[in-house]
């Protein structure tokens, strides 16, 4: 996963924010040379009922708004992120259990005391068996140009 600081430092944020409950969101950008680039967060209420200090919900309806905001920006979901308040920033069971897309990234930031700590993300494994470390790397990549560019001859 490439992404700016500013995308790191943002879901950060939203786990302190949430405290001492998970935060949840969805990560907006584009595949680029087989890595996921993230450009921007989408923060996403946690609609879980009761436990929401060891889980989280994000809805259809959630997806369908985000799907549409990241079209609108002409970017794609390729991943959510969740806060684990008081527990370390690795995949729990239930993480495995209701994650479906392989080539998503899966960040998690650890929150102690409301402070965050460390920020890992992952991937599911093609058969879904498992969650594999996945390397954050800062910067950008390229975006294509949304305009057609142009040269002039003297």
């Amino acid at each position: 996963m490439i992404a700016p600081k500013s995308v790191t430092d943002a879901i950060r944020t939203h786990g302190a924010e949430a405290y001492p409950e998970e935060g949840c969101g969805f990560l907006l950008g584009a595949v680029e040379d087989g890595t996921n680039v993230v450009r921007a967060i989408r923060r996403v209420d946690n609609r879980q009922d009761e436990n929401r200090e060891r889980r989280y919900l994000i809805t259809p309806a959630d997806y369908r708004e985000a799907q549409r905001e990241a079209a609108a920006e002409d970017l794609d979901i390729v991943g959510f992120y969740h806060s684990h308040p008081d527990h370390p920033a690795e995949p729990s069971e239930t993480d495995l259990e209701q994650a479906t897309f392989p080539g998503y990234t899966y960040v998690i930031v650890a929150v102690h005391d409301g402070t965050p700590t460390d920020l890992t993300a992952w991937t599911l494994a093609p058969d879904r068996s498992r969650f594999e470390r996945e390397e954050i790397r800062a910067g950008t990549a390229r975006r294509p140009p949304t305009e057609p560019t142009s040269s002039t001859t003297p």
